[in-house]
């Protein structure tokens, strides 16, 4: 690691900076000045040689290899599964420490999965590692009942999502704007088509019926939680609209609650707002929550099937808060806990 870093700032990658998320973490990374020394967009050879923008200079985007990654401080990966297999490992071994949004390390148990609002103690140190970013659909589900967790406790949660296009990248976006234009997508996202529709069906499916996207947030869920025992139902969909997702939340608290002090905890939660007047007609919507980075609960009410039963409607955007966003939150917390151990060592 190069001196002074905590001042002059740090050497940052981004793979997969042509991509929707891609993209988004540079615009957040840019809106939430971060300590940003040298920017080095990485890239597939498909897109090597074109610019993306950053602090209003255009960057030329370069395209991955080992010796891509030398230098670099700080690698944000948004670029599938397959490629952080491949190239995360590379990464961390040049002394880079990467945030990755796919996933293929959630699960390990040597990589930490964080949620800034939720679990930001789970990241105990800087030495170059992996990182893992959450599912959009499980990070805004946690950051809504987080706080209820920590005041109540959570039995069970049934989940059911309504999952924007762009979820599926650029593809996914196309193929709604096609369709919607009246026109047979000739590159499909989806196993159906989507304007019109609403798919039970994100990812693929395994051998119990449940997708992979189903398992995401059952298995996710309890390890940033770090409760194997909470039960997660989770149905995810897939919806037309652009950005945005949405999730109607049945949750079982383990304790009484009054309706009201729910309200007050999730009005004060980090990264909340709460949109719940009926009579108004004012609930979290999808256009709403498009372009922001917090979290939009509204639809507040008892269960009536079952003692100490909550719903809610969660709303956020997933390609912010969903991905790039809590990327560059992780960025910051890493960011924080280094100046931290810096002024230990010089004291």
């Amino acid at each position: 690691m190069l001196e002074g870093k905590t001042m002059k700032g740090y050497h940052v990658a981004v793979v997969g900076a042509t991509g929707l998320v891609g993209r988004t973490m540079l615009a957040v990374l840019e809106e939430r000045n971060f300590p940003v020394a040298t920017l080095r967009p990485i890239a597939s050879g498909r897109s090597a040689g074109t610019s993306v923008p950053f602090r209003g200079a255009l960057h030329p985007v370069i395209e991955i290899s080992d010796e891509a990654f030398a230098g670099v401080d700080i690698a944000l990966f948004s670029a599938g599964g397959d490629t952080a297999k491949r190239w995360a490992p590379s990464a961390t071994a040049r002394g880079a420490v990467v945030i990755d949004n796919s996933s293929a390390f959630r699960m390990d148990g040597d990589v930490p999965l964080i949620v800034p609002e939720v679990n930001a103690a789970a990241l105990i140190d800087t030495a170059p590692r992996i990182i893992a970013n959450p599912n959009c659909s499980t990070i805004q589900m946690v950051v809504a009942l987080e706080p209820l967790r920590a005041r109540y406790g959570i039995h069970r949660i049934v989940v059911c999502t309504y999952q924007a296009v762009s979820g599926a990248g650029k593809k996914g976006v196309d193929q709604l704007q096609t369709e919607l234009e009246g026109r047979n997508a000739s590159v499909r996202a989806f196993a159906h088509p989507i304007a019109g529709n609403a798919l039970p069906h994100i990812a693929s499916f395994e051998r119990d019926g449940f997708t992979t996207e189903e398992r995401k947030m059952i298995d996710e869920t309890r390890k940033i939680f770090g409760d194997q025992g909470i039960m997660v139902s989770p149905t995810c969909v897939r919806i037309p609209v652009v950005t945005s997702h949405s999730e109607a939340v049945h949750v079982e608290l383990e304790n009484p609650f009054a309706l009201e002090d729910i309200r007050s905890i999730l009005e004060n939660a980090p990264g909340v707002i709460v949109i719940d007047d009926p009579e108004a007609t004012a609930y979290p919507l999808a256009s709403t929550a498009t372009g922001r980075d917090e979290v939009f609960v509204g639809r507040l009410r008892r269960d009536p099937s079952i003692d100490n039963g909550l719903i809610m409607w969660v709303v956020s955007d997933n390609l912010r808060k969903g991905a790039a966003t809590n990327a560059v939150q992780i960025a910051e917390l890493w960011h924080a806990l280094r100046q931290k151990e810096e002024v230990a060592t010089e004291v």
